[in-house]
């Protein structure tokens, strides 16, 4: 397999898992190149994703290192094939980040997550995403923000699609009361909101201003569950980008983080009628 220049996310992590299966059997990387068929500095660009393995390799590797979980080693191989989902169409045109937030959606089993300020983009409308989008700074050009709609409304299949995962959201009060794009979208949005939560797969936590502190304030967090629970990853966004977490302290920490904001949030049924009432108010 030829060198990548620039790995996905994806790939990046299955080099990740390589390497904590190797490290943690105690096997040196020499050994495991020996034991592969290749030469030193192969292994360390599959480690860092910058090359791929196929499946007898990598069932090599796992059996020598006495890994057990066939699941996970299936989970492995799968994630070892070539990317040929439907963000690939974006490549060279959209950044990278971007990309690797559908791939890891695509590949959820389960997503759940936290937002203060804005509204999930998985339940965002066109309008109150195109006001976000065009609010960046620098400015996007106009094909730009066409791409970027495109694409936030091919990952929403997700959990609208006919292969639609669960989706958890807690949605803070503060994001609620935001009018991006002004009062007739902010509306429309709260309205999809309501409409959206309805959905057997799609579970709207509304947190409210007088629940006081909560864990994360200001983080936009999402936990995306893998294929197996060695697969976890969470995503934190930040101004500059997804960052994508799967130490296993993180994923506790995560795990613990959510729970948390879930068991102070309001009920569904409860969360569609403080949603109800915001959107009364003038």
């Amino acid at each position: 397999m030829p060198p990548r220049t620039m790995p996905t996310e994806r790939q990046k992590r299955l080099g990740s898992e390589l390497r904590r299966i190797r490290t943690a059997a105690g096997m040196s990387a020499e050994f495991a190149a020996g034991l592969l068929g290749v030469d030193r500095s192969k292994i360390s660009n599959m480690e860092s994703g910058i090359r791929g393995i196929n499946a007898d390799r990598l069932r090599t590797l796992a059996c020598n290192c006495d890994l057990t979980d066939e699941e996970y080693v299936e989970a492995l191989i799968e994630m070892a094939q070539p990317s040929t989902g439907w963000w690939e169409r974006y490549r060279g045109s959209l950044p990278h980040g971007l990309l690797d937030i559908a791939e890891t959606e695509a590949h959820a089993k389960r997503i759940r997550g936290a937002n203060t300020v804005h509204v999930p983009g998985l339940l965002q409308t066109p309008e109150h995403a195109m006001a976000i989008f065009r609010a960046a700074v620098p400015s996007l050009p106009e094909h730009e923000v066409a791409l970027r709609m495109a694409l936030r409304s091919e990952r929403q299949q997700v959990i609208t699609g006919d292969k639609a995962i669960p989706y958890v959201a807690v949605v803070h009060e503060a994001a609620l009361r935001m009018e991006f794009g002004g009062s007739v979208v902010a509306l429309a949005q709260l309205e999809y909101l309501i409409e959206i939560s309805e959905r057997e797969n799609v579970t709207v936590l509304v947190l409210p201003f007088k629940r006081g502190a909560f864990p994360g304030a200001g983080q936009t967090l999402v936990y995306t569950e893998g294929a197996t629970p060695q697969l976890d990853t969470v995503q934190v966004d930040s101004s500059h980008g997804p960052a994508f977490l799967h130490a296993e302290a993180q994923l506790a920490k995560y795990r613990a983080q959510l729970d948390l904001l879930e068991k102070l949030s309001l009920p569904p049924e409860q969360s569609r009628d403080f949603i109800r009432e915001i959107a009364r108010q003038p």
